[in-house]
């Protein structure tokens, strides 16, 4: 009997702890999205309302589509700010955590105006960490595989530092994100700022950017137009595809990790890898196209393979790894492109503003 009289007491408080932890995890949270109407971005500004957030979206729309998140903005917690992150941004509303998305990404965007792409990476990103401060957020950064280089192993562990020619073209991007990194680390020795930084590599899905440049969208849109797929080198090089749907599973996992010494980085990434040939092929059966597979030569700091190291994201995040099967996340992706109107995401192109829009707002 005295056994039990201690038990329950006990129990009671453990029980008391559950409904405290149960109701803090369940509270809404305002959280601002940079980049919110990419592909990323708006991917994760679906599912940050449907699990009940409110949502500040701050895009300036060169590179990302109002297209991508109109469905959105008949939500009452959805909100739409063209606002350009190499600008201080002020918030009236208090942010619990910013997700800082905003950077031109694919080599389709980031090469048109390498200047706008590092400015963007970088002070955007200062900005943002000094809004983060102000608002005592949770800041996460969208890091990428990109800041590896050209990987000299086989598998890439957070621990490898990376092989990158500095005063390449794509160092733009490459160096840009390195330093962002760097700024996001001194913000956490400096001001004790919450930061969680991902690296994140090659992602495809719903609502990509057909001019993107990356390899998915390119051979898609060159599929279902009936042009030739472009296949730059052999075709023997090797990717590893993550789908958009378990990105954003292992982001928000990330982002509201309750282990505070947990702040990256860390790869998310898919392991299983797949020729551009073998790419090929799979994408001329989904669209049934009868399109010709034309070789050119490869262009400068292309890359032969990047496989990451996905270990720490497992034993971290919850057990989190990918769940979409190749084969069926390409089905999905085709099934978009095949219901948009392309002429709609024209290439981009350098001196772009969101001015002069009008009714496409």
């Amino acid at each position: 009997r005295r056994q039990l009289t201690g038990i329950y007491p006990r129990l009671l408080k453990t029980f008391e702890i559950a409904q405290s932890v149960m109701a803090t995890e369940s509270k809404p949270k305002t959280v601002l999205v940079t980049g919110g109407a990419g592909f990323v971005g708006s991917n994760l500004c679906e599912r940050l309302l449907k699990d009940g957030d409110r949502v500040i979206c701050v895009d300036n729309m060169f590179t990302g589509s109002v297209l991508n998140i109109r469905h959105l903005q008949t939500d009452p917690n959805f909100k739409l700010v063209i606002h350009d992150i190499t600008n201080p941004y002020q918030s009236e509303e208090k942010i619990d955590q910013i997700y800082n998305l905003a950077c031109p990404s694919g080599p389709g965007h980031f090469l048109v105006d390498p200047i706008k792409t590092f400015t963007t990476a970088l002070f955007g990103t200062l900005n943002m960490l000094e809004l983060a401060k102000q608002h005592k957020a949770r800041f996460f950064q969208a890091s990428t595989a990109e800041v590896y280089g050209e990987p000299t192993v086989d598998k890439i562990h957070e621990s490898y530092r990376g092989n990158i020619d500095c005063t390449g073209p794509r160092a733009c991007y490459d160096e840009a994100k390195r330093a962002a990194e760097t700024v996001c680390f001194d913000y956490w020795r400096m001001y004790k700022l919450q930061i969680r930084v991902a690296r994140i590599f090659n992602t495809y899905g719903p609502k990509m950017h057909p001019y993107h440049g990356r390899v998915i969208s390119n051979f898609i849109r060159q599929a279902i137009r009936g042009e030739d797929i472009t296949i730059y080198g052999s075709g023997n090089q090797q990717r590893c595809f993550l789908y958009i749907d378990d990105l954003i599973e292992g982001m928000i996992r990330f982002m509201n990790s309750k282990d505070e010494d947990f702040i990256g980085p860390v790869n998310l990434g898919q392991t299983a890898e797949f020729t551009m040939n073998h790419l090929a092929d799979l994408i001329m059966l989904l669209t049934n196209a009868n399109s010709n597979v034309i070789y050119k030569p490869l262009p400068a700091d292309y890359l032969e393979k990047r496989r990451p190291d996905i270990s720490l994201a497992e034993e971290k995040l919850g057990g989190w790894r990918p769940k979409m099967g190749f084969l069926e996340g390409l089905r999905r992706t085709v099934h978009y492109f095949q219901g948009i109107d392309i002429n709609k995401y024209p290439p981009l192109r350098a001196g772009w503003s969101p001015r002069g829009l009008g009714q496409n707002f």
